[in-house]
């Protein structure tokens, strides 16, 4: 299986309409893989709290209706990041959208765990409630946003609906750049399972970017790992591993905790 995980750069002399027809060039050029990944909140910049309102779309609005086309033109199947999606009967969410090869619309995911501390992302928008999961043909995806690789849990429950591959599109700061590293390998490692992170490059509203997308294995081994700027990363790996390592070193089986309520004393 391939994967490319295009790291965006979000800079504000770039418009988002300018943003949206690149990047979508840019899912083209990557025929040939099975799955392209895009961070999150690429259109506005994921700390560019003053642009989500403005900025914020339907589910079937412009970024929708770009990637959609991006994905069948290239025929992958295209995580296409978040959008700061506009709900008609509801708040902001920030939503990651799921295209299959044909241009179809696989699933939508509303990030569970807001960042902000009671400020920006955490009261400007919604907190969605369903864990999502996307079945491929070779692996099913577990998606999360960003701050959800902080909750162990939510892989947890992602891994017990049936997760290989856990996708994070991410808006990361670059002064938590080692918190990013350590917490994807933490998650393959404890969930034997691949993790594919993308990133974002630039600077959104100040605040510079980790970037440093990377691919990591069931066993913690760092598969591909970008630098700084803006690039596409792009690795190749047997999602049959997961199976393999499972069985080898069963260590899910082992859980104790969180499988059934606890006895009442």
């Amino acid at each position: 299986m391939r994967a490319s995980v295009i790291q965006i750069a979000v800079n504000e002399d770039e418009s988002v309409e300018a943003r949206r027809r690149r990047v979508a060039a840019m899912v083209r050029e990557q025929a040939g893989s099975d799955l392209v990944v895009l961070p999150e909140l690429w259109t506005t910049g994921a700390f560019a709290y003053e642009a989500f309102g403005r900025e914020a779309e339907p589910l079937e609005g412009p970024t929708y209706e770009a990637m959609a086309k991006a994905a069948s033109d290239a025929g992958v199947w295209l995580h296409a990041g978040s959008i700061p999606e506009r709900d008609p009967d509801g708040p902001l969410y920030n939503t990651s959208l799921v295209f299959s090869p044909s241009g179809d619309l696989a699933a939508a995911y509303r990030k569970i765990h807001r960042f902000g501390f009671d400020k920006g992302e955490a009261v400007l928008m919604g907190a969605g409630t369903e864990l999502v999961t996307v079945r491929l043909p070779a692996t099913t995806l577990g998606l999360s946003t960003c701050y959800d690789l902080r909750f162990p849990e939510l892989f947890r429950g992602l891994v017990d609906a049936g997760a290989e591959t856990l996708v994070v599109s991410a808006g990361w700061p670059e002064r938590r750049r080692s918190h990013w590293t350590l917490l994807a390998q933490a998650r393959a490692v404890e969930n034997q399972a691949f993790v594919v992170a993308c990133g974002t490059a630039g600077t959104h509203a100040g605040v510079p970017q980790a970037g440093h997308s990377i691919v990591v294995d069931p066993w913690g081994e760092v598969l591909a790992r970008a630098g700084a700027d803006e690039e596409v990363l792009t690795a190749e790996f047997d999602p049959g591993k997961v199976a393999t390592t499972r069985e080898q070193f069963p260590a899910l089986k082992d859980r104790m905790l969180g499988l059934q309520p606890p006895r009442r004393p």
